[in-house]
C-alpha cells in the first residue's frame, strides 16, 4: 500500500539519460515538485562484448548521487527505481547494480523489454485522452517500444532492440550525417520492425502519440518554426534533408533543438521515418507523460485517464476558488448546444467535446488575477501549468477556447492549436461565448430550457427562445445580439428568433 506521506519518486535509469520525478499527491491530483535529468549516455559505454565501461558506470554513478539526497525525505513504499535496455543488455549491469544501490540506498529493479512498453503506455494514459485504440512509440537510448491500447487495455506490445544511442555508434559514429547513412539506419529499423507490422495493422489505431526525447524534439521545432504541433511523415523528410545538407554534427543548427539532442537526433529521425512508413502513420503528437509517470501512477494504484483528467481539474477549481456551481452550468449549456449542432456543423474530432466540457468549467480561472483580461490570464495560466490526463495538443486548444471565451475574436490562437481542425476549434469558441452569456445571471433557474440551438437550411444558427423572452431578459438579449454582431463579422450567420 502507497505510503502516507504525500510525496512519490519515480527514477528511469535510461540508456540515453537518467531521469528522477517526485509528485506530491494533493487530494487525488499529482503535482511535479521536483525534475531532474542528466544526460549518462550509459549506452555508448558498451563494448562489442555487451561490457559497461568503468567511464560510462562511473557517469552513472555521478548522476545517482544527484538523486540520492532528495530521497531520503521520501518513504521506500513511495519511490521505484527502474532500469532499461542497457542495464537489460550489460553483462556486468549488477557492478553498477549494486554500487548504486549503495549510494542511493534504495533497490533498483531491471525491467524486462514488455514490462518496460506495459508502463510506458500507461503513463501515456494516465496523462493524455483519447478515444479508440492509441499508437504509442517510445525510441529510448537502446530500444524502441510500439504499443497498442484502448483505455488500461494494452491489445499489442513489443520492446525492439534499436535505439537513438545505439543506431548513433552504429550508423552516424563517424561525425558524418549523409544519404547513405540515413538509408542504412532506415533499412536496418525496417528488418526489424518489418516481422511486427502485420500485427499493429491487423488491430489498426485512430490516435499516434511519442513519449520520447525524439518527439519533444521534434515537438520543440515544429514550435520554433511556427508549424503545428503534429509531426508528419513529410515534416520528418524535410528535417532529414536538413541534417544531409548540414553533412556533420558541428554543422547542425535547426531551430529548437537542443545542444543535448543534437548527436542523437539524426539516429532518432531515421528510427521513426522506418515507423511511420511500415505502420502508415499519417500523425502524431507529443504524450503527456511516458515511463516515470506510468511508474507514479502505478504505485498511487490509480491511473484511469478518465479519473486523472476530473482530478486535475478539481484540483484547479479548489486552488483557484472557481465557482463550481457556475462552472457546471456553463458546461450543461455548452454540451447541450454541442450535442445540437454537432452533426450539421460536423463536429467528429473526438478531442472537442471533452475539451468544450474542461474550457467551460475552468472559464473564470483567469479571475484570480483581475476581470478585465481574465481571458489572456486564462489563456496563460493554461499554457504554464501541468494538467496531467490532457496532452500538450489539448492543453493549447483549451487555452485558445479561454482565451477568445470573451471580447473579439483571437483567431490566430485557434489557427496555431492542433489538437483540432481550425473550424472545428472556431465552432467550440462560438459555442463557450454562448453558454457563459446565456448563464450571465448564475443562477439555475435562468437555463432551464430557454433557448434551442438550431441550423437553418442556408446554414444559419439560430437561437430559439420563447415568446416574450427578450423582453423579460434585457441583459442577456442584448449580450447575445452584441455576439451576433461579432460572429457575423467573422462570417459566420446567427440571429436569435423568439416562437
Amino acid at each position: 500500500m502507497p505510503g502516507s506521506s504525500p510525496l512519490y519518486a519515480a527514477i528511469d535509469l535510461g540508456s540515453n539519460s537518467f531521469h528522477m520525478l517526485v509528485v506530491r499527491n494533493v487530494s487525488g491530483a499529482v503535482r511535479a515538485v521536483s525534475r531532474v535529468k542528466r544526460k549518462v549516455k550509459l549506452a555508448q559505454g558498451l563494448d562489442e562484448n555487451n561490457l559497461l565501461s568503468e567511464e560510462a558506470i562511473q557517469r552513472g554513478l555521478d548522476c545517482i548521487r544527484l538523486f540520492a539526497e532528495q530521497l531520503k525525505d521520501i518513504p521506500d513504499q513511495n519511490i521505484r527505481i527502474v532500469a532499461t535496455a542497457t542495464l537489460r543488455l550489460a553483462k556486468n549491469s549488477s557492478d553498477f547494480i549494486q554500487r548504486a544501490e549503495k549510494i542511493l540506498e534504495h533497490g533498483i529493479e531491471i525491467i524486462s523489454g514488455e514490462e518496460e512498453a506495459r508502463t510506458i503506455y500507461h503513463g501515456v494514459v494516465s496523462t493524455s485522452s483519447a478515444s479508440g485504440n492509441i499508437l504509442v512509440i517510445d525510441i529510448g537510448g537502446a530500444s524502441t517500444e510500439l504499443i497498442i491500447g484502448e483505455g488500461l487495455n494494452v491489445k499489442v506490445l513489443h520492446s525492439t532492440q534499436m535505439g537513438c544511442v545505439t543506431w548513433l555508434n552504429n550508423f552516424f559514429a563517424n561525425d558524418e550525417i549523409t544519404e547513405a547513412e540515413y538509408d542504412k539506419a532506415i533499412e536496418a529499423s525496417i528488418e526489424i520492425l518489418s516481422p511486427l507490422a502485420d500485427e499493429y495493422l491487423r488491430e489498426g489505431f485512430s490516435t499516434c502519440v511519442g513519449a520520447s526525447g525524439t518527439i519533444q524534439s521534434l515537438q520543440e521545432i515544429m514550435i520554433s518554426n511556427g508549424e503545428s504541433e503534429v509531426v508528419t511523415l513529410e515534416k520528418l523528410l524535410h528535417l532529414k534533408e536538413m541534417t544531409i545538407e548540414a553533412g556533420c554534427f558541428s554543422k547542425l543548427n535547426i531551430a529548437g533543438l537542443s545542444a543535448e539532442r543534437l548527436t542523437v537526433f539524426p539516429s532518432g529521425l531515421a528510427i521513426l521515418i522506418a515507423i511511420f512508413r511500415i505502420l502508415d502513420i499519417k500523425g502524431m503528437t507529443l504524450a503527456g507523460g511516458a515511463l516515470r509517470e506510468g511508474v507514479i501512477y502505478r504505485m498511487l494504484g490509480d491511473y484511469a485517464p478518465r479519473n486523472i483528467r476530473t482530478r486535475t481539474v478539481d484540483s484547479l477549481i479548489t486552488r483557484y476558488q472557481l465557482d463550481r456551481e457556475q462552472a457546471e452550468r456553463v458546461t450543461k449549456v455548452a454540451l447541450n448546444a454541442f450535442d445540437s449542432l454537432k452533426e450539421s456543423w460536423g463536429l467528429k474530432d473526438p478531442s472537442s467535446r471533452p475539451v468544450l466540457k474542461w474550457a467551460a468549467m475552468l472559464y473564470e480561472i483567469g479571475l484570480c488575477i483581475e476581470y478585465k483580461k481574465a481571458p489572456k490570464h486564462a489563456s496563460y495560466i493554461i499554457d504554464n501549468i501541468e494538467m496531467p490526463g490532457f496532452t500538450n495538443a489539448q492543453k493549447h486548444l483549451l487555452s485558445a477556447l479561454l482565451y477568445n471565451e470573451r471580447d473579439a475574436f483571437k483567431l490566430d490562437v485557434l489557427k496555431n492549436q492542433s489538437a483540432v481542425p481550425y473550424e472545428e476549434a472556431c465552432a467550440l469558441a462560438r459555442l463557450l461565448r454562448l453558454a457563459i452569456i446565456i448563464c450571465v445571471r448564475r443562477s439555475p433557474e435562468a437555463i432551464d430550457g430557454e433557448i434551442k440551438f438550431e441550423m437553418t437550411e442556408h446554414g444559419k444558427l439560430e437561437l430559439v427562445t420563447t415568446s416574450n423572452w427578450m423582453d423579460n431578459h434585457y441583459l442577456r438579449a442584448t449580450l447575445l445580439k452584441e455576439e451576433c454582431q461579432k460572429q457575423q463579422e467573422q462570417g459566420w450567420l446567427m440571429s436569435i428568433r423568439e416562437c
